[in-house]
């Protein structure tokens, strides 16, 4: 059994119902928005933030209607989300096809992601889940936060790392948060439990952004951009930063500095993915992500009970390191 499959195996008929449920919703009779809508359908997807709160509301007590709602309620409030952020970066593409604003232009893809976000704040009410609610909706404030800090930082000639933490805790990481702590929440566990599961949610995150920087070091076409693109728009992440730190060399000082300002060429861009490799930047990442793996695991073997969902978190986290896009 691969691994998606071992990921899917407890909670195969909850997930069918959870993308006849996600499909229904990017479903409408009015022309443009059908299509742009089954243009964004049509990404599918591993669906691994809606599986993450599946399992979780499994482990506590069950998958219910509410875990359904929340489950789609928060993927849209995630599509929607990245149909705004490829028009604020311009992007021509997302996981492989070619972007809404690409597509069509910037008026629609900003329209579509204001209808996806109403949808997401419908499908949530249905819940009748005050606490869910209102953790979709800090969750939809956290993620614009973390977008405004992220070109904050362009202008920052500091280069941190905890920056870099502050920024993907406040993305990527709190997108993973919310679907631990409701799909907890929805299947009625208590307050202590439901902490515990965030964090593991956070954890299980800063995991899977570390490898999806790492992957900017590399060239594949599966990813769906070229090397060094961060930085092209602007970003220092993990292994560039810990080399930067750690060597202070000055030349690459100066590059970094052209990064932020956005006058750095693509040739420049080489260098800079060049000496992160060499400076230990992905091994670092690595060891980094590590770390966060035995978090994960930690609680796993002390909060998960039922063993195919323990095999499958397992699974889970360790396919977020392994992947290869």
């Amino acid at each position: 059994m691969d691994k998606l499959k071992q990921i899917q195996q407890p909670i195969e008929g909850e997930l069918n119902d959870f993308i006849d449920l996600f499909n229904g919703a990017l479903t409408h009779t009015d022309q443009l928005l059908s299509q742009v809508l089954n243009h964004i359908r049509q990404r599918g997807g591993k669906r691994m933030r809606p599986i993450l709160m599946l399992l979780l509301a499994k482990n506590y007590g069950g998958v219910s209607s509410t875990t359904l709602n929340s489950a789609v309620g928060l993927e849209l409030l995630h599509t929607a989300s990245l149909v705004h952020d490829d028009v604020v970066d311009e992007s021509a593409e997302r996981r492989g096809q070619a972007s809404v604003n690409a597509t069509y232009n910037n008026k629609v893809a900003v329209l579509i992601g204001d209808y996806l976000l109403s949808t997401a704040l419908l499908h949530v009410a249905y819940t009748n889940n005050e606490t869910i609610i209102q953790n979709l909706a800090e969750l939809g404030r956290t993620l614009a936060r973390g977008e405004i800090l992220q070109l904050s930082n362009i202008q920052n000639t500091e280069i941190s790392e905890d920056v870099y933490y502050d920024v993907i805790k406040m993305k990527t990481a709190a997108l993973f948060e919310s679907c631990a702590a409701i799909g907890a929440l929805s299947a009625g566990a208590h307050k202590d439990e439901v902490e515990k599961a965030r964090l593991f949610g956070q954890n299980l995150g800063i995991i899977f952004q570390i490898r999806d920087d790492i992957f900017d070091y590399y060239e594949s076409k599966e990813i769906g951009k070229p090397t060094g693109n961060d930085m092209a728009e602007g970003k220092l992440t993990l292994p560039v930063i810990y080399a930067l730190n750690n060597s202070h060399l000055e030349s690459m000082q100066t590059l970094a500095r052209k990064v932020k300002t956005g006058t750095i060429n693509a040739d420049e861009i080489a260098v800079l993915v060049e000496f992160a490799k060499e400076n230990g930047g992905i091994d670092y990442a690595e060891r980094r992500m590590n770390d966060y793996r035995q978090l994960c695991m930690d609680y796993i073997e002390e909060s998960i009970k039922e063993k195919a969902i323990r095999d499958a978190l397992t699974a889970y986290v360790n396919y977020v390191i392994e992947r290869k896009h």
